[in-house]
Formats: C-alpha cells, sequence, structure tokens
C-alpha cells in the first residue's frame, strides 16, 4: 500500500502528515502471520484427527481470514495506508491460504493437484505484478475478492470434522474456488498484458 500523504497547502507549500507504520491496519496484518503457525499447530495436533482441535483450527482460520477483510477497510478508512502494508497485507493472505490448503494435503484430505493448481495462479499474478509494475497497478476487481471469499469458504468446510455424506459439498465449494481461481487468473494475465503494451506505447515518443 503506497502510503498517502495528506495536508493543507499554505502559501506554496503543504503540510504531510507522516502515516507510522505500526498503525492499527498493519498489526491487524501482523496478528494475522503470527495466526499462521497457531492455525497450523491446531490442524496438525493428534495428526489431525481430534476433533476439538479441528475446531479449534477453524476458529483460528476463521479470525485470521477476518483480520484480511478488517485490516483494508481500517487502513482505507483511517488514511492509514503504508508501503509495508501493500507488502505484507498480499504475504499473511498467501501464507495463510498456503498453510491451510498444504496442511490439508498433506493429511490426504485435498488431492495434491488442487494445492498445486491454487499455489501456482497465486505465484502467478506475483510475478505479474512485478512484471507490470513499471506501467502501473492492476487493480483488484470483483472476481478476484470473489475468488479470496470462495477459497476461504471451502477451506473452512474442509478444516471441519464433518461427516462422510458432506464430501459432496466440499467439492462442490472448492470446484467453484477452483474455477475462480482460474479464470481470475487469466484476467488477470490479460489485464497485465494490456497494460504493459499501454505503457510501452505511451512511452514511445
Amino acid at each position: 500500500m503506497n502510503a498517502e500523504a495528506h495536508g493543507t497547502e499554505s502559501g506554496g507549500t503543504s503540510a504531510v502528515r507522516a502515516v507510522p507504520t505500526l498503525n492499527a491496519a498493519n498489526l491487524l496484518t501482523i496478528s494475522r502471520l503470527v495466526l499462521v503457525p497457531l492455525f497450523v499447530f491446531a490442524l496438525f495436533f493428534e495428526g489431525g484427527t481430534d476433533s476439538a482441535w479441528r475446531y479449534a483450527a477453524t476458529a483460528v482460520f476463521a479470525v485470521a481470514a477476518l483480520t484480511d477483510r478488517v485490516d483494508g477497510w481500517v487502513a482505507r478508512r483511517y488514511s492509514l495506508i503504508t508501503d509495508f502494508g501493500k507488502i505484507a497485507d498480499p504475504i499473511a493472505d498467501k501464507a495463510l491460504i498456503g498453510a491451510a490448503l498444504v496442511g490439508l494435503s498433506l493429511l490426504g484430505e485435498l488431492p495434491w493437484w488442487v494445492t498445486i493448481v491454487i499455489a501456482v495462479r497465486e505465484l502467478g499474478v506475483t510475478l505479474l505484478r512485478f512484471w507490470v509494475i513499471r506501467h502501473g497497478v492492476i487493480p483488484a476487481s470483483r472476481g478476484g475478492k470473489a475468488k479470496t471469499l470462495a477459497q476461504v469458504l471451502a477451506i473452512g468446510v474442509y478444516l471441519l470434522p464433518l461427516p462422510a455424506e458432506v464430501a459432496p459439498v466440499r467439492w462442490a465449494l472448492m470446484g467453484f474456488a477452483l474455477v475462480l481461481t482460474v479464470v481470475t487468473g487469466l484476467d488477470y494475465l490479460v489485464r497485465a498484458i494490456r497494460l504493459r503494451a499501454a505503457g510501452r506505447d505511451t512511452a514511445k515518443p
């Protein structure tokens, strides 16, 4: 997140209010990172078979996912946008989702190919950001936000110690999340290519 300067102009000069790095929004982001190892511990306790600990892991995951919604709102609402937050926020998101997917795959509850597809998409989008960073920033789309929500819901259902009869529901939710993951990834690729092409055209004399 790019730091925003706020102030009033007087006599050709402007007063700039520096945004502290350790603000409420960034502390929420940091708390999400801190919750990741706690979530992993709860998920793997007793080999992932203890129902009470699976509920605990689900609760930690839900709280961590909620901070992702809150920190962005706090940053925008109270003008607490910082460079640190812009870097740390997506890292925290990927750490949480990645830990959950890898953990479920290690427990044999989620096929590895699902985890790999989502991981490749997220890594690809990150690389695309660096690829076009000289030409601008691609804003988050509604599809991207829906993708994240779908992933969180699907993972949440997988984390819960539910009976085998719920398996079709799990697969349906994860399948929907997977489709959104791939489609939004392709959309991001198209927008990145267009942005880079537009940047090159603008740079031409």
